[in-house]
């Protein structure tokens, strides 16, 4: 019998909401750290190039899971594999709080990792639920969740962290990572890959539309795009600047421009909350801009890494007594630097075959991740010998060094994705009626 419009709208709605919940709930549990970083570096003693190291492990182990997880979600039941990451989650977070030795800390936060790299199965069934015209917004509503899970670590720090201690705050977070878990694997069911697609619409259930999985003769397709190429090179150095500000913002605010944690809490409440903001509007305004060119993704998360390296650049410049300036300028900031984010994800499914799209995802964060473990460590390193070199903020000078000069190159390459945009969305379009036509023609 099939769905009514009722019952499909609910379908969709539980889905956003279990992978909101998913997506929120995990990147506290990842995020958490950096507010709770002072407490650990305490415990353990650590430099800042051993506080770097922490956050690069689990960006090695998470780089390479990547293409592994992309390979298992194309050919198997991503509702399942998502449950499977979410009980990796939970486990690794118990291992993580029971460490006694700092070698011990950071193998099992390098193991958390392997959850880390669970998210293209996810944008893959988002793709198959939703429209190209409206998957901006929602991998922007989606992935809002970074900044606000972070505010909720923020938070969490500064109400229990103290009182509980870092290491029960890890148990917290594990076990709503198992009890999500269960959650999933009842609720979350696979659909057709491909079956929101416009060329689809009236075939969505039909058969035919279920023999379409990952083949290895397809990847050489997805690596030879050259939009995808593109897009690609700027994903290596697209987090640096994420990865950089998460793991050593707090210690700048606190030690570099001596903020009380009530001071700390006031600041970045208001900006990560504008941050949050920045996903579902950029995902929206390149929604907009794709309806009226096929370049519209692209050139919205050009100008959004544009405008957050100049901002941030006279944000950290602000003399350390106006702090009202310094708030208002890094809030602007953080307006923009999540532009980006949700037009990558969308510009990945806009070129890729349905059946490939977990992998052409799985590349690009595998790419990512790649260059975002070395972000924390490279930031470490800098700030270190900045230090040494009598720099008075080691660790916001080398936050604006690396965000700014990787930011720029980052809209290079989006420059670049624009000039091969055009063919690359017209030739999945093609291939889309095709399947279509082929389709049709079996009926």
């Amino acid at each position: 019998m099939k769905e009514t419009k009722s019952q499909k709208y609910s379908n969709k709605t539980l889905l956003i909401i279990i992978f909101f919940a998913f997506m929120l709930l995990h990147q506290t549990d990842k995020l958490l750290i950096n507010p709770m970083g002072d407490l650990i570096i305490k415990e353990f003693n650590l430099t800042d190039t051993q506080w770097g190291s922490v956050a690069t492990a689990a960006l090695i182990v998470g780089s390479i899971c990547y293409p592994i997880w992309g390979y298992l979600y194309d050919r198997f039941s991503r509702g399942k594999l998502l449950a499977l990451a979410a009980l990796i989650w939970g486990s690794t977070t118990w291992l993580s709080a029971i460490a006694p030795t700092f070698p011990l800390f950071v193998a099992t936060r390098a193991s958390t990792g392997i959850d880390d790299s669970s998210y293209p199965g996810l944008y893959s069934l988002i793709a198959d639920y939703f429209a190209p015209k409206v998957r901006g917004k929602i991998f922007g509503l989606l992935q809002l969740t970074m900044p606000l899970g972070y505010m909720v670590g923020l938070v969490i720090s500064m109400t229990m962290a103290e009182g509980l201690g870092w290491r029960k705050v890890f148990y917290i977070t594990g076990g709503l990572g198992i009890l999500l878990s269960l959650i999933i694997f009842i609720f979350v069911k696979d659909i057709p890959r491909g079956r929101s697609e416009p060329e689809m619409q009236g075939l969505q259930d039909v058969p035919e539309l279920q023999k379409f999985h990952f083949e290895w003769s397809k990847v050489k397709d997805v690596v030879k795009k050259p939009s995808l190429i593109f897009m690609y090179l700027q994903g290596f150095f697209g987090v640096f600047p994420w990865n950089t500000i998460v793991a050593f913002i707090f210690l700048y605010l606190a030690q570099e421009r001596g903020y009380s944690d009530t001071q700390v809490l006031l600041t970045m409440v208001p900006v990560i909350l504008i941050l949050a903001l920045g996903y579902p509007v950029g995902g929206m305004v390149g929604d907009y801009f794709f309806s009226k060119s096929n370049k519209g993704r692209v050139y919205v998360a050009m100008v959004g890494v544009i405008l957050g390296a100049v901002f941030l650049y006279f944000s950290f410049n602000v003399p350390l007594e106006n702090t009202t300036l310094f708030a208002i300028l890094l809030g602007i900031t953080a307006l923009f630097i999540p532009f980006a984010s949700p037009n990558v994800t969308s510009i990945v499914t806009d070129v890729t075959l349905p059946e490939m799209r977990s992998t052409a995802t799985a590349i690009q964060y595998f790419i990512e991740s790649s260059g975002a473990a070395l972000a924390p460590l490279l930031t470490g390193i800098i700030s270190d010998k900045l230090r040494a070199a009598g720099n008075p903020t080691p660790r916001g000078t080398a936050i604006v060094l690396i965000c700014t000069v990787t930011w720029a190159l980052c809209a290079f390459f989006f420059f670049l994705t624009s000039k091969f945009i055009d063919k690359d969305v017209k030739s999945l379009r093609n291939a889309m009626q095709e399947r279509a036509d082929a389709i049709i023609g079996k009926k």
